[in-house]
């Protein structure tokens, strides 16, 4: 065993290095949180951030202690020469290390505004005004030249970008399809066609950069959830030329604004309390179902008070009635908003279909 002795200069140096790790472990954490979604939502790097810079902190002040002379530091025996500055620190260090690898692995993205000069009737200049999409692309050595456009839910009143938003991509990027999250406009600050142009500004995006995002500008497809689903299916019946989708995916979708399946919220947040009947039809998507609507995926639960499987159920019969391919896969339990369900043994079988329809069309690996 042996000790070191109190130096001032060796204290003051613990101090400076680690207070220069800390500021570089933030700076480092920021730019994850500005710069990089993969895994991780941009929340969760600056939660990360304050964690580590709490581990590290412990570290510094173990450090300190080292140098003050005020506990031993044991010899290491499998690297002569070195210390082992105690377990609580070698501990610290591991983590601080584990979570940085964590963050690293986060593949680099960004965020593309839909239009960086104003989107048209925008009422204001926050980030609420500001439709986005997040870029998702998958490895060059996996890509199969796919990509989808995502919809997150929340009732054309918020938006669950992380179970039905990053994750989404996340899962498509592993099989090689490039996924670009949408944020779009919101109720009750907006209403059509504000979120229906944020859609459709998407795909329009997506195609024209196809070179970028190494992809084919005739695979570009979109995927809604709930609300999101309301959105998809209206993007994928109310389009112009340019704007089709390639195909469509629906999970537990937003369909009919009709009773009695409707559901109130997400009619109210985009239509307001008094909307045209004939909008309301409109909008009613089984009720624009034509031979040129985008061969679709459906899945739904028959447990699903929020909205009603008889959306998907309506859909479907109108893409039968007009010859679109499509395909749907109604699960008898399971709550609203599951999104990949990865915790239920049974509905977690769900992404499984969807993966095996996108193969069968040369869309996935």
């Amino acid at each position: 065993m042996m000790a070191w002795k109190r130096s001032p200069g060796l204290l003051w140096t613990c101090h400076a290095g680690c207070l220069m790790y800390v500021v570089l472990t933030l700076t480092l954490l920021q730019m994850v949180g500005a710069r990089y979604i993969g895994i991780m939502d941009r929340a969760v790097p600056f939660a990360a951030a304050a964690l580590l810079a709490r581990i590290v902190m412990i570290t510094c002040w173990r450090l300190r202690e080292v140098a003050g002379g005020k506990i031993h530091c044991y010899a290491n025996p499998y690297a002569p020469g070195q210390l082992n500055i105690t377990r609580p620190a070698a501990r610290a260090a591991r983590t601080v290390m584990a979570l940085l690898i964590v963050c690293m692995a986060a593949r680099a993205q960004k965020i593309e505004l839909l239009w960086p000069d104003g989107a048209p009737g925008a009422l204001g200049s926050e980030d609420r005004d500001k439709p986005s999409i997040g870029i998702y692309l998958p490895p060059a050595e996996k890509a199969t030249a796919a990509a989808v456009v995502i919809c997150p839910g929340g009732g054309y009143g918020n938006l669950s970008m992380e179970k039905e938003g990053s994750k989404i991509a996340g899962w498509l990027n592993e099989r090689g399809i490039a996924g670009f999250v949408l944020k779009y406009r919101l109720g009750p600050r907006y209403h059509h066609p504000a979120p229906l142009q944020d859609a459709q500004q998407a795909i329009s995006h997506v195609r024209a950069h196809a070179a970028e995002y190494r992809i084919k500008a005739d695979q570009v497809g979109i995927w809604g959830f709930s609300a999101g689903g309301h959105l998809a299916s209206t993007a994928a019946t109310h389009f112009e030329a340019d704007t089709r989708p390639d195909f469509l995916i629906l999970a537990y979708p937003v369909i009919t604004f009709e009773p009695p399946y409707v559901h109130q919220g997400s009619r109210r947040n985009l239509l307001g309390n008094e909307p045209d009947p004939k909008l309301v039809h409109s909008l009613s998507n089984q009720t624009q179902v034509t031979a040129q609507t985008p061969p679709t995926f459906l899945f739904h639960t028959t447990g699903d008070s929020g909205v009603p499987a008889e959306n998907s159920v309506l859909f479907y019969l109108a893409l039968r009635k007009a010859g679109v391919p499509a395909e749907m896969h109604i699960y008898e339990r399971g709550p609203h908003g599951v999104g990949l369900a990865p915790a239920d043994p049974v509905l977690s079988t769900w992404p499984g279909r969807l993966e095996d329809w996108l193969k069968l069309r040369g869309l996935a690996k």
